[in-house]
């Protein structure tokens, strides 16, 4: 019997992911923050957008979750990496997508990893 969290496309969790690196790839077009932090933020929230992809297409790849959480950090601290930490909308925008990105990774990798031993079990 095969789980509803091993098969693609149907974990909340990345949808989550997914939704949160759309919105700060796409928060530019409402938030002002100068080139550097604007292209930051998009290619930020592009990675997010690729390793929920990747991770709701291959629910068994629990490194793509690693790598999520990961970039859910890159993206608490891009306000300071990058010079917007001034500028508030930004700087939240950033601080919410990461915490949203870490938990719905770090909550979906007990799932991923059960999916990968059943794949791989010898």
């Amino acid at each position: 019997m095969t789980d509803m969290r091993s098969r693609p496309w149907t974990r909340v969790q990345d949808w989550l992911a997914l939704a949160a690196g759309v919105l700060l790839a796409l928060s530019p077009l409402w938030v002002t923050v100068g080139t550097t932090g604007r292209w930051a933020m998009v290619f930020i929230g592009a990675a997010i957008g690729v390793l929920a992809l990747v991770a709701l297409a291959v629910p068994d790849a629990y490194i793509d979750e690693w790598a999520m959480a990961a970039a859910g950090v890159v993206a608490l601290v891009a306000p300071w990496l990058f010079s917007y930490s001034g500028n508030n909308a930004a700087t939240w925008t950033s601080w919410i997508v990461g915490a949203v990105v870490i938990g719905s990774a770090l909550m979906a990798l007990p799932a991923s990893r059960a999916a990968y031993r059943q794949h791989h079990a010898a």
